[in-house]
């Protein structure tokens, strides 16, 4: 196995510098921060793509006390052209899909390239044996500990190997919620000090240039009536066939369209083949992965955003939602109870108890819209940037 080459290295001055920051011959004097997104494969790491993504937005908007340099793939540089506007990102030549030769980049190609980091953000859950520090890793939850049955053989010996010496190396570890928190504290059995909450952040501009509802209605065959969103690629736990049964047995509007957004999981199959046993092709709408704006448009146009998963670490679409409006109604999952708090209509996983919860949105809709912005109004990318200096500046502290 060759070592992975830089195939596009630019330089700090080839960016914009974040507001409020030195000019760039001022930017020596900030704590150097080198950032592990080697992990991150655009659209298919569900939301911790997001998650990492706003908090180095959110970062920006900070004083310039720490300069990022981003280490990630070519497709995340393409895909995400406003991080690449703010900080340097270096590549490497490989597709992070391939997990042994990601591990062998992060121990020799990384590990060169951030030995001269002040800090070390890892923001994948875990982190090399090889490599500076202090490191601050991002563990954005432990569903391969309590749902095992959903984690693949293979990945499952791989976390149960990995974590441990992962977080133990860590000087600070990230997390987004309490909820995410408390079981990495009894997990590891970690200092408390030492793990930080870092909340979600959803961008002011969430909605901007969404296409209008006579358009997306159009476009998606989404007639007239009624309409819910669903965003969640299809995996086991996120709760589709559970979707379908509440559709069978209560939510029998035949003007009713539930779109599920998202791409294909290891559940995609059985999601296709229960719709179509249930024959509800024509009211379940599967546009797939779609352009941020028209889902940003779908979630404003719906009459409510349902989220049934058994398992989250944090639940982004909730937030984005309330952000934008609209109604959410979710499982009493921990995390997700804690993300929304009073402002979303929050159920147990058993069907009967989704019978109602369409009325319920209809009844008090402009409560559900206004307390959910209110909530959202908590996790903003700026708020979440702000965590994630805190997290940065602990690390500093504790290894000076």
């Amino acid at each position: 196995m060759t070592d992975p080459t830089v195939i596009d290295e630019q330089r700090p001055d080839d960016f914009d510098a974040p507001s409020g920051a030195p000019a760039v011959g001022a930017r020596l004097s900030a704590t150097n921060v080198g950032v592990n997104l080697l992990w991150c494969v655009p659209g298919e790491v569900g939301g911790s793509e997001q998650y990492l993504v706003r908090q180095l937005l959110g970062l920006a908007s900070q004083p310039a006390e720490f300069v990022p340099t981003i280490y990630c793939l070519p497709a995340f540089v393409d895909a995400h052209p406003e991080l690449a506007r703010l900080y340097p990102m270096v590549t490497a030549k490989i597709t992070g899909t391939d997990r042994p030769r990601r591990v062998f980049a992060e121990h020799t190609w990384l590990a060169r390239r951030t030995r001269s980091a002040d800090i070390v953000h890892h923001g994948g859950g875990t982190a090399p044996r090889l490599g500076g520090g202090p490191i601050v890793l991002t563990v954005h939850d432990l569903q391969y500990e309590t749902y095992p049955e959903y984690t693949s053989a293979t990945k499952l010996k791989y976390l149960r190997a990995v974590m441990p010496r992962s977080v133990a190396r860590a000087s600070v570890v990230t997390v987004p919620t309490e909820y995410v928190r408390s079981t990495v504290v009894d997990r590891f059995s970690i200092d408390p000090s030492r793990v930080v909450v870092v909340r979600h952040g959803v961008e002011p501009t969430i909605g901007s240039g969404a296409p209008s509802e006579f358009e997306l209605r159009r476009d998606y065959g989404l007639g007239s009536g009624r309409v819910i969103v669903f965003p969640a690629i299809t995996h086991p736990h996120k709760g589709h066939l559970f979707l379908l049964e509440v559709m069978r047995r209560y939510w029998d509007d035949p003007d009713l369209r539930l779109v599920m957004l998202g791409g294909a999981g290891v559940a995609d199959a059985d999601v296709m083949a229960m719709i179509e046993k249930l024959d509800l092709q024509r009211r379940v709408v599967r546009p797939g992965r779609v352009p941020d704006s028209h889902r940003d448009g779908l979630v404003s146009l719906a009459d409510a955003l349902v989220f049934p998963s058994e398992y989250e670490g944090f639940g982004a679409p909730v937030v984005e939602a309330m952000a934008l409006g609209t109604p959410v109604v979710c499982s009493d999952q921990a995390a997700l109870a804690e993300v929304v708090g009073d402002a979303a209509l929050v159920l147990p996983r058993e069907v009967d108890a989704w019978a109602g919860a369409l009325d319920h949105v209809a009844a008090n809709a402009s409560d559900m819209r206004a307390a959910g912005r209110r909530r959202a109004a908590q996790f903003t990318s700026a708020k979440s940037g702000e965590g994630l200096a805190q997290a940065y500046r602990l690390a500093a502290t504790i290894d000076a």
